[in-house]
């Protein structure tokens, strides 16, 4: 192991302690632990800046030579350096301090239904967060240099064409669907214990792939995976009782991120190519967009097909023969594809999601560009929802406050979870193309094929492509979202009797 090798291990292993202390934050910690908490993240947080910006380490990175992925290791480090230097330590403490003080407020102020409480640290958070995009700097908009912290290369300019594009998709689709006669969907909503639910879900997470030796499933207010090591990844639900969905789908998409991280080629273990610098996390995915394709990709491609279902519905009907007695596989099936505007995006059907990740988009912007005044979100929310989904939001908890990313600071990360749609799409496609017999494995219950080649051609390389270079290799070309349009066309077509060719030109 040469100084540069031993030196980024040393700066893994911090972000994988700040790993587990957020963990520990968000499964089991006391809230009286909150603040000394705070102390410990800001604290490692700095250390680990102190080892990133040494001059040693810096010139470490320049004396590395040899293999092409050795060298791409010194470059994102050399990369990230150059970034941190222009922001301030202090600046990086305050946003530690900030983040677990606000996580923990944050909660609370849900589960009050009290944006009032969050307001005042929502604030600060904008504050330092348009502290940290002049410090990272930017060409347009202030909004970019928090978007490259996520998906490298992402900007506005870029952004929006995508979303002017699926919005002129998903609305008419959207329409032409609420046209048409809904399925029976109330059976998801009757009693399902939770012990049963967390036991369900961890057994098909399994079933994917998720090894279990290496991870674990646990509850959440938000579910995440996260990662300390791709020996050690654990992932986490949030189970009702009287929402069998919520907890389902999200412990798949979880499992999809997991099996991302457990796939990364050991060599890659305790190397800048599992750990994301200027955001101060270990994580080996090319970027949150390629992650998150992975997370769409098993939850819905695979975990809301047809043949899923067929296969293990009987499972979930032997779990709750009381709850599902009177329902058969085709029922649910739709049930679970049934697509109707709600509230709560981690619950919404796969086509009105990208419309609550656009919301969300154009109000953060507005925050962070200066147009929008945190004491003024809740309305503009509630106005957006009304435009986009044409829903009431009859409380905060249901609103403004039922995402956990702001209070976190993840100012800049809501876009991948669309640019995550349609990589999955663009991945998918490029999986049946050179693995005709894929989807039979997959309608036998095989997963193993599906997860290999995913393995092979993503998950082993960890960060050492960019996602652009990643998406070029295995499909041919960058980001494009037809084959995601194709899908939502194909699938729903089926599902309600539409024409949909003769729907988008209506």
């Amino acid at each position: 192991m040469n100084d540069f090798q031993r030196r980024s291990a040393e700066i893994n292993d911090l972000l994988c302690v700040l790993n587990i202390l957020n963990w520990d934050a968000r499964t089991q910690m006391p809230a009286g632990g909150s603040a000394a908490r705070a102390q410990q993240l800001a604290t490692i947080s700095a250390l680990t800046q102190e080892k990133l910006l040494d001059p040693a380490y810096e010139a470490s990175a320049r004396e590395v030579g040899g293999s092409d992925v050795e060298e791409r290791a010194a470059q994102q480090a050399l990369a990230a350096i150059a970034a941190l230097k222009r922001i301030p330590t202090q600046l990086t403490r305050e946003l530690a301090l900030l983040k677990s003080e606000a996580q923990e407020v944050w909660a609370r102020a849900r589960a009050a239904s009290d944006f009032g409480m969050f307001a005042p640290l929502l604030t600060r958070m904008v504050d330092l967060n348009r502290q940290l995009a002049e410090a990272l700097g930017y060409d347009g908009h202030p909004y970019d240099a928090l978007l490259n912290l996520y998906e490298p290369g992402l900007t506005v300019e870029t952004l929006l064409p995508l979303f002017d594009r699926l919005r002129a998709h998903h609305v008419p689709l959207l329409r032409a669907i609420q046209e048409q006669p809904q399925p029976r969907s109330d059976f998801l909503n009757r009693s399902y214990g939770a012990a049963e639910q967390k036991r369900l879900s961890l057994a098909l997470a399994q079933k994917f792939g998720y090894d279990t030796a290496r991870g674990r499933l646990d509850e959440s207010a938000h579910p995440f995976e996260i990662s300390f090591t791709r020996q050690d990844v654990r992932i986490t639900t949030r189970i009702q009782e009287n929402f069998l969905s919520g907890a389902l789908f999200g412990t798949l998409h979880e499992t999809g991120h997991a099996m991302y991280e457990q796939g990364v080629r050991p060599e890659l273990s305790r190397t800048v190519l599992t750990s994301d610098l200027l955001g101060l996390y270990a994580v080996g995915g090319a970027s949150y967009g390629t992650h998150e394709s992975q997370s769409r990709l098993w939850e819905n491609r695979i975990g809301r097909s047809r043949a899923y279902w067929e296969l293990h519905f009987p499972q979930l009907q032997a779990t709750f023969p009381e709850a599902l007695g009177d329902v058969d596989t085709a029922a649910f099936y739709r049930a679970v594809n049934t697509v109707r505007p709600s509230l709560i995006r981690v619950e919404a059907d796969e086509l009105t999601y990208d419309l609550h990740i656009m919301l969300r988009v154009e109000l953060e912007r507005a925050l962070i560009g200066g147009e929008l005044a945190v004491e003024d979100l809740p309305a503009a929310w509630n106005a957006r929802v009304k435009a986009d989904l044409g829903l009431e939001v009859p409380d905060d908890a249901r609103g403004v406050l039922q995402d956990i990313h702001w209070s976190a600071g993840m100012f800049g990360s809501f876009p991948t979870y669309t640019i995550g749609n349609v990589m999955a799409s663009q991945f998918y496609a490029a999986a049946l193309e050179q693995r005709p017999q894929l989807e039979e494995a997959l309608a036998r219950g095989e997963y193993a094929p599906l997860l290999g080649w995913l393995t092979d051609n993503i998950y082993q390389h960890g960060r050492t492509y960019t996602p652009h270079e990643l998406l070029t290799r295995v499909t041919g070309r960058g980001l494009d979202p037809q084959p995601y349009l194709d899908y939502l066309d194909g699938k729903y077509g089926e599902l309600y009797s539409l024409d949909t060719q003769e729907e988008q030109t209506r």
